[in-house]
């Protein structure tokens, strides 16, 4: 009796975690087909007809696919920049630990406690005088220093879980540290890479100050973009709620499409 009971609870429990989070998504798609009077209804009335208008000036007036592309190079850009610095860091600390490891593993996530907006003086008139203000170098480079902290923690908790055995084999047949790396390593912790990239991916889509303070018109991207519907005349929910799930849908359908190796990644080594 009591197992029956388990098995309606948890899939109960289940389907009401996910219509909590999936609510959210859900009123701004719906709040999007609608028009501005209709946005503003206090209640909410879900029976209304759809309209695509909101998407429509969304893109006539923002140039979607500008936004779009600025985001891609920027947030793709600085994903593969942190992969490439944190690969060869993370290895040498799960392999070749030393005295300090653990406490500079604790100084760089440390590092993310800092408020954004403490440097932004500084990096902002770095980039004024590097001549990078409004350009996707930029930002592409900021994002990738404030992700590297947690990719390098990640991708060292994966390698920790691969077996010393296996490199030690590998390096006794020969193989340098770029071979280990790339013929036993990274095929072996491929679900964690990959989960490590995509958080990476999501984390540098999303973020909106540095977009917003270090852009405008050239290398803005779809944060910027969703900016410019709030004026000091109001807020536009209907045509807000359109930018934002053009926004937020390409992201929305990579880690549909990835879920698999997200879950794998996110239990690497959860089970010897």
């Amino acid at each position: 009796m009591n197992s029956e009971k388990t098995g309606f609870i948890r899939p109960l429990i289940c389907w009401a975690a996910a219509i909590l989070v999936f609510f959210p998504i859900i009123m701004m798609l719906v709040t999007s087909l609608k028009t501005e009077q209709q946005a503003i209804e206090v209640p909410p009335s879900f029976v209304f007809t759809p309209t695509l208008e909101n998407f429509e000036i969304v893109q006539e007036r923002s140039d979607y696919l500008k936004f779009a592309k600025n985001s891609l190079i920027t947030a793709f850009g600085s994903t593969i920049l942190a992969l490439i610095v944190a690969i060869p860091a993370a290895y040498s600390m799960a392999f070749y630990p030393r005295r300090f490891t653990k406490d500079i593993l604790l100084w760089m996530l440390s590092t993310k406690m800092l408020p954004a907006v403490g440097v932004l003086v500084p990096i902002y008139i770095l980039c004024k005088d590097a001549g990078l203000l409004d350009s996707t170098l930029a930002l592409t480079i900021i994002y990738t220093l404030m992700n590297l902290p947690i990719v390098v923690w990640m991708l060292f908790s994966y390698f920790k879980d691969i077996p010393k055995d296996i490199l030690e084999a590998v390096r006794l047949d020969g193989a340098d540290t770029w071979g280990e790396i790339r013929h036993v390593l990274l095929p072996l912790s491929l679900g964690g890479v990959a989960s490590t990239a995509l958080l990476s991916i999501v984390l540098a889509w999303n973020e909106a100050f540095w977009s917003i303070n270090l852009t405008s018109a050239n290398a803005g991207t779809l944060a910027t973009m969703i900016s410019t519907y709030s004026s000091p005349e109001g807020l536009f929910w209907a045509k807000l709620s359109a930018a934002s799930t053009l926004a937020s849908a390409p992201i929305i359908v990579l880690g549909w499409f990835c879920q698999k190796q997200l879950v794998q990644g996110l239990t690497f080594g959860a089970v010897k």
